[in-house]
């Protein structure tokens, strides 16, 4: 399995160019294709319900405020493209071309975010996005939990620095579930071709250290030799002991299952994925 196309939704803002630089960077070393996303608000959805005492002219005013701030966003989106297109050499085309190895393509459309990211990102192999940070906006925050949910597919979630490298040291956050086995079938094209594996399993009452030799005899069969690391953590500290455990390896990028546990106690109480998803400094493959 390799990624031969890659979809990368930006929104114009420098969250994203993390993303963006992350995706450049998968393309080189795996030869895919690059779909890079931009979708424009309609003013109409952007605009909040307006009151019976605004004006005609008041309303036209913040109709054309919106428009006008969604042409500048787009501008620095696509500025940002042809300047990654031309700093990696890469050549534009929106349909396979025989002897090219990475490809690009520029796709501006109008609507919501999410619900075009999950049309388009049904046929892909890899999406890209950056992580939430506390500027992020709740439109970005929504459209990644949709690639996460209604895609099928991997999301390589990326961190928010200037330009996030794999290094060849990655680790495997395992605890046996459909979802952990999902991002690791996912992210094989890593996987074979990481310098050190680490296989990161919490020791808690709800995850037997036995499961982890598992994942490694699997990893043996595809060629990959995986270490095995286990540490203890309550139910409220695993994603922070999960992190450290990454820093204490060195791993560069984390592979995880998402949403493990039902996402309504996730969004309520608190958990892995959520940590993960606010706090990582690596880049993170992750599936549901």
């Amino acid at each position: 399995m390799s990624y031969k196309t890659i979809l990368i939704p930006v929104d114009g803002t420098e969250t994203s160019q993390s993303a963006l630089e992350m995706a450049f960077s998968v393309a080189q070393t795996t030869s895919a294709h690059l779909d890079v996303l931009h979708v424009r608000s309609d003013p109409k959805d952007v605009v909040p319900l307006l009151g019976e005492g605004m004006s005609g002219a008041m309303i036209e005013e913040m109709f054309d405020l919106a428009e006008k701030e969604a042409v500048a966003r787009a501008a620095r989106a696509r500025d940002s493209f042809e300047d990654l297109c031309g700093r990696y050499n890469i050549p534009i085309a929106n349909v396979p071309s025989p002897g090219a190895e990475v490809t690009a393509c520029w796709i501006e459309e109008t609507g919501r975010e999410d619900e075009i990211t999950i049309r388009r990102g049904r046929l892909c192999d890899l999406i890209v996005m950056a992580r939430h940070t506390k500027e992020t906006d709740a439109a970005s925050a929504l459209t990644l939990n949709a690639a996460l949910f209604e895609t099928s597919r991997p999301v390589l979630v990326a961190p928010p620095a200037s330009k996030p490298t794999f290094n060849g040291n990655l680790a495997i956050a395992w605890n046996g579930s459909a979802e952990a086995a999902h991002a690791v079938s996912s992210a094989m094209p890593f996987i074979s071709k990481a310098e050190l594996v680490t296989v990161l399993t919490a020791e808690s009452d709800q995850t037997s250290l036995a499961i982890a030799p598992d994942l490694a005899t699997y990893l043996a069969w595809h060629g990959v030799h995986a270490e095995l690391r286990s540490f203890p953590a309550g139910a409220a500290q695993i994603g922070a002991a999960l992190l450290k455990g990454c820093a204490d390896v060195g791993a560069s990028m984390l592979v995880m299952g998402a949403y493990t546990h039902s996402r309504m106690r996730q969004l309520i109480l608190g958990g892995v994925t959520r940590h993960v998803l606010a706090e990582a400094t690596i880049p993170v493959l992750m599936t549901h």
